[in-house]
């Protein structure tokens, strides 16, 4: 399908600057070809000749807004993306949550750049084949993320051969999903395990009870420091004292927040808040009664 021509460069600024205001992913000046694949389809499909006629009725189309932000957000993501996050969480990590915690702990884990699910859907998988004894309601996977229709395709559990061939065992596979014409659809038992909602990370956060892991992968590598510090500082007031942040392969806190400590776990690594991180104050309130939020994906 041919796009139409590239935007201008006041179309290309206000793409940017919306971008940047409504999920803090800063779009670099050489990012004009990326607006050109994401947005020319829409404008088509709007009946536009050109992108910045779309991006021009942006005041009477509030609906385009939000379309135009969803359709920038990058949604990459696999089942079990680089494994030794998962391997952490499975031989070492939620052992020793629970040898700490006794046998009536509730363990709490919050997916906060969740797109399709996979990896919200992997870590629910773990836990239904490696720690049965927090199934009947003894943990609670969140799972966000700033576009709703990409929160849709999620909750669908409907996953394509190409997908489920990207990083899902097989045996996996056999066990969780059956087949349906070209497509692979999950299991009722793992997809009630998460819980999916909208939810901003730099707008305000909704209250939440504190988590005991989270994962934040290969999103904050698109924001400006700024940006960083303040999700940084907002997680440390959700996370428990002895809890666990795990960031991508190409992120870290170092010289953004010094209160979250780097921990070696296997061949993967996590952060804990240190002893001047800010302890978890806030109501105990489930995902269920979460209405607002989105973890902004990445251009």
């Amino acid at each position: 399908m041919s796009l139409p021509p590239a935007p201008s460069s006041a179309t290309f600024d206000v793409v940017s600057r919306m971008l940047v205001e409504q999920s803090g992913i800063a779009l670099g000046p050489d990012k004009g070809y990326l607006v050109q694949l994401r947005l020319g389809p829409l404008a088509k499909a709007a009946g536009c000749a050109t992108i910045d006629a779309y991006v021009a009725g942006l005041p009477r189309n509030g609906s385009r807004q939000t379309a135009i932000i969803e359709a920038m957000t990058t949604n990459e993501t696999s089942f079990f993306r680089d494994v030794s996050p998962f391997d952490a969480l499975r031989q070492t990590v939620l052992p020793e949550l629970l040898k700490k915690r006794g046998d009536s702990a509730r363990i709490r884990i919050w997916c906060g750049a969740a797109s399709t699910g996979q990896e919200p859907y992997s870590i629910a998988m773990i836990i239904r084949e490696h720690f049965p004894q927090l199934l009947k309601g003894r943990v609670e996977i969140l799972a966000s993320d700033l576009a709703a229709s990409i929160l849709t395709i999620a909750r669908a559990g409907r996953f394509s051969q190409l997908e489920v061939n990207r990083g899902l065992p097989a045996p996996l596979l056999v066990k969780y999903f059956r087949q349906d014409g070209n497509e692979w659809l999950l299991s009722d038992d793992i997809k009630r395990m998460v819980e999916f909602r909208p939810m901003n990370l730099i707008t305000p956060w909704p209250a939440m009870a504190p988590f005991d892991i989270i994962f934040l992968r290969n999103v904050m590598i698109y924001f400006k420091v700024e940006v960083k510090r303040g999700i940084l500082q907002k997680i440390r007031r959700v996370l428990q004292p002895d809890g666990h942040l795990f960031l991508g392969a190409a992120e870290t806190t170092m010289g953004l927040d010094d209160s979250f400590q780097r921990k070696a776990v296997g061949r993967a690594s996590c952060y804990c808040a240190g002893p001047t991180g800010t302890a978890p104050s806030t109501p105990a309130i489930f995902p269920s009664a979460i209405k607002a939020g989105v973890a902004a994906r990445a251009a």
